[in-house]
């Protein structure tokens, strides 16, 4: 069914998750139910061409935090988190010290 209100844009955003997925998924292609979150996670932190800007930054006004930057804290963060660079270098050590002792 087409409504002219739309446009055409929920076909175009289906197409390029259906795109997404297909990469992300594996070969039996069962497991897309439990990819589509990584696929809808690119999607969203991905520059788009027309408007040059990521939709999760134009939707919450902030820049998405990627998980691994939560594991390993970034100088990005450390700099929201208002630590100078020193003190983010020594927070990293700290933390790759303690990681090395959990392995």
């Amino acid at each position: 069914m087409y409504y002219a209100a739309a446009n055409g844009l929920a076909e175009a955003f289906n197409k390029t998750l259906c795109n997404l997925l297909k990469k992300v998924v594996a070969k039996s292609k069962r497991d897309w139910h439990e990819r589509i979150g990584e696929a809808l996670w690119a999607y969203r932190t991905t520059v788009r061409t027309p408007t040059q800007a990521i939709p999760y930054a134009l939707v919450y006004g902030v820049e998405a935090v990627l998980p691994l930057e939560q594991q390993i804290p970034s100088l990005r963060i450390a700099i929201q988190e208002g630590l100078t660079e020193e003190e983010n270098a020594q927070y990293d050590l700290k933390s790759w010290k303690l990681s090395m002792k959990r392995d």
